[in-house]
C-alpha cells in the first residue's frame, strides 16, 4: 500500500478564519479563535493520521506589517510556510479586499507547490457574490483549486480533505500515527489562558501579553497549574487584575474549566500578574518565550 505525507500550510490575513478552518481539519480545538487579529502567534501544528497517510496541517499567524519584534517574528513563520509546504491552503473570506498583501499572493502564484484557495465564511453572503468571488480568484490565482466553505459551519470541509488527499506526495510518516500536534501541554495552557485575555480585555493590553506557565503537575485526580501573565506596563498589570482582581479571577475560572475540558480532569489554576517591560522588542525575552529569532 502507497502511503502519502506531506505538510499543508494554511496563510491568509488576519481574520479570514485559518484557525477556524484549521481546527475543523483537524477535528479538535488546536488553535485559539477569536474575533480580534493577531491571535495566532505560532506556528501551531494539527496532524491527521490515517492507515495510509498523514497531513501535517500548520496554521500560521496573519500576514500583517509589523510594528514590533514580534511580529516581524510572527511574519517570519508565513515566509517560512510558503517556502516548505507541500501544498498551500490559502485562505480568504466573503469580507476583504482583493488588494490586501498582494505580494504574498504573488509568492504563492510563483510557487511550485499545489495550492487550495478556500473562501470561507460563505455563510456571511449569497450565491452570486460567491460565484463572482471564485472567478476573481481563479484569475488572480489561475493554477489554484478553488473551494467555497463555511468553517464556522463545518460546510464543505470534505472536499479539502479529499484535494489534499489527491495531491499529498507519498512518504513515510512524519510523526508517530497517535499523535495530534507537536506542541506540549503548557502550550496549550497558555493558549487557552491568553485567548480568555483576547475576549476579554480591550485595546492594546490583549496584544502586550505573554503567557508562561510555570508549574505543570499532574497527579492522579488533579493537574496542579501555576501561570504567569506577563504584561508590557505596570498600568497593564492594574487592568489585568481589575478592581478587587474582579477580572483576573474571571479569566481564570473560564480558563480552569477550558483546560478541565482538554485535559478531562479536575485542575487547580493559579494566576499571578507580572510586568516584563518592552517584551514584545527584546530579543532574548522572545527567545524565553518561545519564539524563534532565526
Amino acid at each position: 500500500m502507497t502511503h502519502k505525507s506531506g505538510f499543508v500550510n494554511i496563510i491568509g490575513n488576519p481574520n479570514v478564519g485559518k484557525s477556524t478552518v484549521m481546527n475543523a481539519l483537524v477535528g479538535e480545538k488546536i488553535s485559539i479563535i477569536t474575533s480580534k487579529m493577531q491571535t495566532t502567534r505560532h506556528r501551531i501544528k494539527g496532524i491527521v493520521s490515517g492507515d495510509d497517510f498523514q497531513i501535517v496541517y500548520s496554521d500560521t499567524p496573519g500576514i500583517l506589517k509589523p510594528n514590533y519584534r514580534l511580529q516581524e517574528n510572527m511574519l517570519k513563520y508565513v515566509d517560512t510556510a510558503i517556502t516548505d509546504a507541500d501544498i498551500i491552503l490559502y485562505v480568504t473570506d466573503v469580507i476583504e479586499t482583493f488588494d490586501k498583501n498582494t505580494d504574498y499572493i504573488e509568492k504563492i502564484k510563483n510557487s511550485d507547490v499545489p495550492v487550495i484557495l478556500l473562501i470561507n465564511k460563505i455563510d456571511l453572503s449569497d450565491q452570486p457574490k460567491v460565484l463572482e468571488l471564485i472567478e476573481q480568484w481563479q484569475n488572480m490565482l489561475p493554477k489554484a483549486h478553488i473551494i467555497p466553505v463555511s468553517a464556522k459551519e463545518k460546510f464543505n470541509i470534505e472536499p479539502i480533505f479529499n484535494l489534499i488527499l489527491e495531491n499529498l506526495p507519498e512518504g513515510p510518516a512524519f510523526y508517530p500515527k497517535d499523535e495530534l500536534t507537536d506542541r506540549n501541554e503548557r502550550f496549550f495552557v497558555q493558549e487557552i489562558i491568553r485567548e480568555k485575555i483576547l475576549l476579554h480585555y480591550q485595546k492594546e493590553v490583549p496584544y502586550s501579553v505573554e503567557i508562561e506557565v510555570e508549574e505543570f503537575k499532574e497527579e492522579e485526580k488533579i493537574i496542579n497549574i501555576r501561570a504567569i501573565i506577563f504584561v508590557s506596563r505596570e498600568t497593564q498589570k492594574g487592568i489585568i487584575i481589575g478592581h478587587q482582581g474582579k477580572a483576573i479571577k474571571r479569566v481564570g475560572i473560564e480558563a480552569r474549566k477550558d483546560i478541565e475540558e482538554f485535559f478531562s480532569k479536575k485542575v487547580f489554576l493559579d494566576l499571578y500578574v507580572k510586568v516584563s517591560k518592552d517584551w514584545r522588542d527584546e530579543e532574548q525575552k522572545l527567545r524565553g518565550f518561545g519564539y524563534d529569532m532565526q
